[in-house]
């Protein structure tokens, strides 16, 4: 929208802002800040007009004092539990193109109603396989002794893949992708042993690759786009096939092909 102040003319985006127990209409000078906060309004709304299925959904998530015992180094059962909630919200509800009247509105809200239940079973049980892995690759890093620079490594990777709120941060479809991520950890470290100087090679080619990307996402501030992520997950993919070639890549993946997307990214 355009905003007539002082006689300059300034352009303006409106988002929905989650307010908890409400939501409220404000405007954001740039577009990317008010597409964010819009989707977390909207999810909010959402949230108001469903409040008995949310109630029962709570209590009823599948496993979840189970998962909280492999998510105790990273936060609370309360805190996963909301966690599982929010993507299911997301899927049930935030698909593309997002409603923008009444009427798609509460179309959205009959469609996705029905499959609440459903959909955050499914994420519950996808956030339990993933929190199994995530256990035993800790567990092999904290036990792999006189490989410092590799468990070093490890412990990087893991930090980075599995922040606090992992399961709301990273895309759904890539989520599908971190039991292999985490498996190829572990393998890792396994064949450490056996060839460390060959894991050590490996390692001296990845980090160039690694620095750059989080050298520049320090310098947007966190802001990727999807260009970035898709350098992100290559990433991930490359080191499955330098560690854990068994485990295999859904695509061919090669420092050549990052080298190339690198490229790609910066034009």
């Amino acid at each position: 929208m355009e905003i007539n102040k002082g006689g300059q003319s300034l352009i303006g985006f409106p988002a929905l802002v989650d307010l908890i127990d409400a939501v409220q209409i404000e405007v954001f000078d740039e577009l990317e800040v008010a597409t964010q906060k819009h989707r977390e309004g909207l999810r909010r709304l959402f949230a108001l007009q469903i409040k008995d299925a949310l109630k029962y959904l709570e209590k009823n998530i599948p496993d979840l004092q189970k998962m909280a015992v492999a998510y105790m180094p990273l936060g609370t059962a309360d805190e996963l539990r909301q966690q599982i909630i929010e993507v299911a919200l997301d899927r049930a509800f935030l698909m593309d193109p997002l409603p923008s009247d009444e009427l798609s509105f509460k179309k959205r809200i009959d469609e996705g109603r029905g499959r609440l239940t459903l959909i955050a079973n499914e994420v519950a049980r996808l956030a339990g396989v993933i929190l199994i892995e995530f256990a035993v690759a800790t567990r092999k890093i904290k036990d792999t002794k006189n490989a410092p620079e590799a468990t070093a490594d490890c412990a990087q990777q893991l930090q980075r893949l599995v922040p606090k709120r992992f399961l709301a941060l990273t895309p759904w479809t890539q989520l599908q992708h971190y039991a292999r991520y985490l498996k190829a950890i572990v393998l890792r470290l396994e064949k450490w042993r056996a060839d460390p100087a060959r894991d050590g090679a490996k390692l001296l080619e990845l980090k160039p690759q690694e620095q750059r990307y989080w050298r520049l996402v320090a310098e947007r501030k966190g802001a990727v786009d999807d260009r970035m992520l898709e350098f992100r997950w290559l990433l991930e993919e490359l080191r499955v096939s330098f560690f854990a070639q068994e485990l295999r890549t859904p695509q061919p993946v090669s420092v050549k092909r990052l080298d190339k997307a690198w490229t790609q990214l910066n034009h």
